[in-house]
Formats: structure tokens, sequence, C-alpha cells
């Protein structure tokens, strides 16, 4: 079986996949400083409360943080007695490379989640990951990743605007009752919520122009399900999007060595 990892900024998701079968998810606050047998004992346990019988003899990783990586290899050749597949190192083949300027590193998650579009939607996409970034990638007709856009993410703006005004509180992502607040937490909810839906229309509108073309857009990650309430410009959101490009990534790289 594979175990899928994907770590980002703020939580590492880890999936136990049986084929294209999603068998469990589990999520825990990505720490460079976790070892390996922290790693290995977590996931132990949870294997165990839910009464899983795996045998994970493969691992694939993408990362956009690259501290963390070490201690997942070490977990993989440690534990499950395999060599992991990294995404982004070159010997991670990708089912389409991508074609931005020369000596550009693209992250990981992009191309995990230009992968994963491609194989659901077809080419012409856009690709909204509300992280704790916000990114915008641009897959073309080929299903090859060639550029994008990357924006503050909606928490990191919030935090953002707490530190630098003091008199503001710390408040959570939700949608408000209505656009004009009457308090200083309403206030700060409609501008952060009306806003990113604005953000993302307007990138997206940009893009589109740009290119020319009809472009589908889908959105992924923790936060697009709110924003999709308020806008009609989502072709599909998608949760599990990244993890279905790790394991397409890791199968045709199976099926190509």
């Amino acid at each position: 079986m594979l175990l899928a990892i994907d770590c980002g900024n703020t939580n590492t998701v880890f999936a136990v996949q049986n084929g294209s079968e999603t068998l469990a998810t589990w999520r825990i606050a990505t720490d460079h400083k976790r070892t390996a047998d922290e790693y290995y004992v977590w996931l132990s346990s949870l294997i165990l409360l839910n009464r899983l019988e795996v045998q994970i003899s493969e691992v694939i990783i993408s990362s956009t943080v690259p501290r963390v990586v070490f201690n997942l290899r070490v977990l993989a050749d440690r534990y499950f007695d395999c060599r992991p597949l990294v995404v982004g190192k070159p010997e991670c083949r990708l089912p389409h490379e991508p074609r931005v300027d020369k000596g550009t590193t693209v992250g990981p998650d992009r191309l995990v989640n230009t992968a994963g579009a491609f194989d659901r939607h077809g080419g012409d996409l856009i690709v909204v990951d509300f992280g704790t970034a916000t990114t915008f990638d641009v897959v073309d007709h080929d299903g090859a990743y060639i550029g994008g856009v990357i924006a503050p993410g909606v928490n990191l703006s919030l935090e953002a605007l707490h530190m630098a005004a003091a008199a503001l509180p710390h408040v959570d992502v939700t949608k408000p009752a209505k656009a004009i607040g009457t308090n200083t937490v309403a206030c700060m909810q409609s501008g952060v919520y009306w806003g990113y839906i604005g953000l993302v229309e307007g990138i997206v509108r940009a893009i589109r122009n740009e290119r020319g073309r009809a472009m589908k857009v889908i959105a992924t990650g923790g936060l697009a399900s709110l924003f999709a309430q308020d806008t009609a410009i989502f072709e599909s959101v998608e949760d599990d999007l990244t993890m279905h490009g790790l394991v397409l990534i890791h199968q045709y790289n199976k099926d190509n060595q």
C-alpha cells in the first residue's frame, strides 16, 4: 500500500492509499523538529485506533517545507523499508513537465495540483488553492504547468492585520451575516471574506483575459468550500485534489521505471 504525504507550511496530511481508494486520511501540524520515530508512533497509533490492516510498502512525499523532508525520508526507510519518491526531485518524473522561466523552481504542491486537476478536468485550467498562501496555478491545454499567481493566504492576512494594528483583535475566518459590519469583528470578517472573493474573481478574470480563452476554475484547500458559497466562478471544489495528484504521480513513476 501507498502512504501519500502532503506537507504544507501549516499542516501535513498523511493518506493511506490502496490503489485509487483512500483508506484513511490524517492531519498533523507541520514541525521540522518532529523526528521519524515521533511520526511513526503517531501513525501507528491512528492505524490501530481505526482498526486498519495495512502494510505500507511505498511512500510519496510532496513538501513545501524542505526541512521536514529528511525525517520523512527516515520514516520511510526505517519503518516501511522503502525509498520514498519526493516530488520536485530529479528522480521523480512528472506526467507533464512545467514550462516556466529557466532556473525557476516550482513548488511541489503546485505540480501535484496540476497533475490531479488535469487528470480530472483536462487542460486550460486555473487551480485556486486556499492554503497558507492563496495560489493560482495555470494549466495549459496539454497538462503542463505554465505559471500562476501567489497571494497572501486568508489566515495570514488576518494575522498580519491583527499584529500590525494594536486595536484590532484576532478573528476567525467565517462568512459574515452582512457586508456592512456594525462592530470591529464583523467589519474585519466582512473585509476578509468579500475581499478574498473579489481577489479570486479579479485574478481569474485577468488570467482569462491574458490567455484569451475559456478556462475552468478548480478550487482546493481548507477554505475553498467557504468562499465557494458566494461566487459562481468555481467549476468544482475538491478537497482531495492534492492526494489525487500524488497517487497519479506515484503511478506514473511506477509505469515508467
